[in-house]
């Protein structure tokens, strides 16, 4: 600051430099008052222009991270129903066995057979009911058209996971259909016996794969609610305001505006004792 002469009262240096004192103690008390009242750091992109951007980038990147969550638990969401409709089928394919099993014996007679054989041409319909009735968006997922799809997982537009169910699991495509399916003899139950269990096979895979592509995106969904704690952590710590820190601050500098405008009447009044010199 400008030294202070005391004898010169045209220009009260004293006075100004107090005067400028108290116009950055003012300022500083209001950054500190505004960022208290906000609970923001940066209140204007002059505050921090470098901060702001790196901010909101970090703010981007945090909420399509949460949309891409949400997106990962609808992908979830559509295995799961796939996965119980496969069940179903299962539980009917073991049901369809034991039913062969006992026609795969000569001790049954015709009239058994012919109460086997309408018994799995009924549990053939319903394994058609459930692929009917498992869809997700409108679409059947069991039949063998849910295929090449692609699901967004992250963030960036390559963050996407591939996938699709080829495998018909309606009873024509298991070929345990009503014509697949004989039992009127020892020897075509035999048949029939090798029809289901193949089947039995084909839905193993099915449940193995919707398996691991569940486990996929549930390692997924972990690792996405890690990131946006720790992009959220970042932005906090530079967009966001210390209030304990900033109530110090605006401590200090108020009672800095308060000492301020004392010495700038002070300094006012100094150039009065000139007239000492004068008067005698």
């Amino acid at each position: 600051m400008a030294g202070a002469d005391l004898s010169r009262i045209n220009t009260n240096v004293t006075a100004l430099n107090a005067l400028k004192a108290l116009r950055d103690a003012n300022s500083r008390v209001t950054l500190h008052q505004l960022r208290l009242a906000t609970g923001q750091r940066i209140n204007a992109a002059g505050d921090d222009p470098a901060g702001l951007v790196f901010a909101k980038r970090l703010e981007s990147r945090a909420r399509g991270l949460a949309v891409a969550r949400d997106n990962i638990g609808d992908v979830n969401n559509l295995i799961s129903t796939a996965e119980g409709g496969v069940q179903s089928i299962s539980e009917i394919l073991l049901t369809m066995k034991e039913k062969i099993l006992q026609a795969t014996s000569d001790t049954m007679g015709t009239a058994e057979r012919t109460a086997v054989e309408s018994q799995l041409d009924d549990l053939a319909s319903e394994l058609d009911d459930i692929v009917n009735t498992t869809t997700w968006g409108g679409n059947v997922l069991l039949d063998g058209s849910y295929t090449s799809k692609v699901f967004q997982v992250g963030e960036a537009s390559a963050d996407t996971l591939g996938f699709g169910i080829s495998q018909a699991h309606t009873a024509a495509g298991l070929s345990v259909a009503d014509s697949d399916l004989d039992v009127s003899s020892a020897s075509t139950a035999s048949t029939a016996l090798s029809n289901v269990n193949t089947a039995v096979s084909t839905i193993n895979t099915s449940l193995q794969s919707l398996g691991s592509t569940q486990l996929r995106v549930g390692i997924k969904e972990a690792n996405i609610s890690v990131s946006i704690n720790n992009q959220w952590a970042s932005y906090n710590r530079i967009f966001n305001a210390d209030m304990a820190s900033e109530q110090v601050d605006l401590i200090k500098y108020t009672m800095l505006q308060q000492s301020a405008t004392a010495m700038l009447a002070q300094a006012n009044m100094a150039p009065q004792g000139v007239l000492s010199l004068i008067l005698g």
